[in-house]
C-alpha cells in the first residue's frame, strides 16, 4: 500500500482550491466541471480502490471528461489529494450539547474519527504531517479542541492531548481495516484459518512450556469466542488512553 504525503503540491495553488479563491479567477467559457465534482469522483475511486487506483485519468473517465481537461481546474494529483482530505474532514458529526465534561466529548471525537477512517480507508495512506489547511480541516480541528477547552490544560497540552487521541485512533483504525481485508486477501475467513491450523497446533503446542500463553489464550478464546475483535480492542484502548488523560487533567487542577 503506497503512502501519499499531504501538502506535496503547490502550496499557493492548493490554498486557492481549498478556499475557493480560484472561482473568482475563472476566465473564458463557463466551466463544465467544478473542483467539488472532481474531488467527489476522486473520493469514490479512492474509497473503492485506495489511492493506488487513483489517477487524474481515472477521475476524468469517471466524469466522462478528457483527462487533460481536469488540469484546467486542478494542477495535479497532489493538490487534488489535499482537496479530498479537506472535503471528507467535513463529514464528522459535531454536537454541541454533549453532557458530562471533557471525557465524553473526547470519546465522541475519537469515535467520529474512527468511523471516518472506516468510511474512507485511503485516509490511512495519507501521511498527516502537513494537513491541508482548508475550511473543513480547520473547522474540525477547532471543534475537536473544544473537548479539552477550559479544563486546566495549556494550549500546547490541549493540542498534544488531541494529537495523542487521534494518533491512537489512526493506528486502531488501520488494524481494523486490515483485519476486515484479511479474508479477501488470504482467501480464508478467520474461522477457516483456525480450523486448518488447530489440528497441527494441538500436536506441537506444549502448555507446560508456554503456560501463560496457554492460560491467557484459552481464557480469551472462551470469553470472546474469537481471537481478535477490532472494535473491542479499540474501545478498551480508548478507555485506558483517556484514563491517562484524566491523570494529567487532575494534576493540572491541583496546581
Amino acid at each position: 500500500m503506497a503512502i501519499e504525503y499531504s501538502g506535496r503540491g503547490d502550496p499557493a495553488r492548493t490554498m486557492e482550491l481549498l478556499w475557493g479563491i480560484h472561482k473568482r479567477r475563472t476566465r473564458g467559457p463557463k466551466p463544465g466541471l467544478t473542483v467539488d465534482q472532481i474531488a467527489g469522483a476522486a473520493i469514490e475511486i479512492a474509497d473503492a480502490e485506495g489511492l493506488d487506483g487513483l489517477s487524474m485519468r481515472r477521475v476524468a473517465d469517471r466524469l466522462g471528461a478528457g483527462s487533460m481537461s481536469l488540469y484546467r481546474y486542478v494542477p495535479g494529483k497532489a493538490e487534488l489529494l489535499d482537496v479530498m482530505v479537506d472535503r471528507v474532514s467535513g463529514e464528522t458529526e459535531r454536537p454541541d450539547d454533549l453532557p458530562g465534561g471533557w471525557r465524553p466529548r473526547l470519546e465522541q471525537v475519537a469515535r467520529e474519527n474512527h468511523r471516518l477512517f472506516q468510511r474512507h480507508p485511503w485516509l490511512l495512506q495519507v501521511f498527516p504531517g502537513r494537513p491541508p489547511l482548508g475550511p473543513n480541516v480547520m473547522a474540525k480541528y477547532d471543534y475537536e479542541l473544544r473537548a479539552v477547552e477550559g479544563i486546566g490544560l495549556t494550549d500546547v497540552e490541549m493540542d498534544s492531548v488531541l494529537t495523542l487521541v487521534l494518533g491512537y485512533v489512526r493506528a486502531s483504525a488501520g488494524s481494523a481495516v486490515e483485519s476486515a481485508r484479511a479474508p479477501e486477501r488470504t482467501g480464508q475467513t478467520d474461522d477457516q484459518w483456525w480450523t486448518a491450523v488447530f489440528p497441527a497446533l494441538e500436536k506441537v503446542f506444549d502448555p507446560r512450556r508456554y503456560p501463560l500463553a496457554a492460560r491467557v489464550g484459552t481464557a480469551v478464546g472462551e470469553h470472546y469466542q474469537e481471537a481478535y475483535d477490532p472494535e473491542r480492542t479499540f474501545e478498551f484502548g480508548l478507555e485506558r488512553l483517556l484514563d491517562g488523560v484524566a491523570v494529567l487533567v487532575d494534576k493540572r487542577c491541583r496546581r
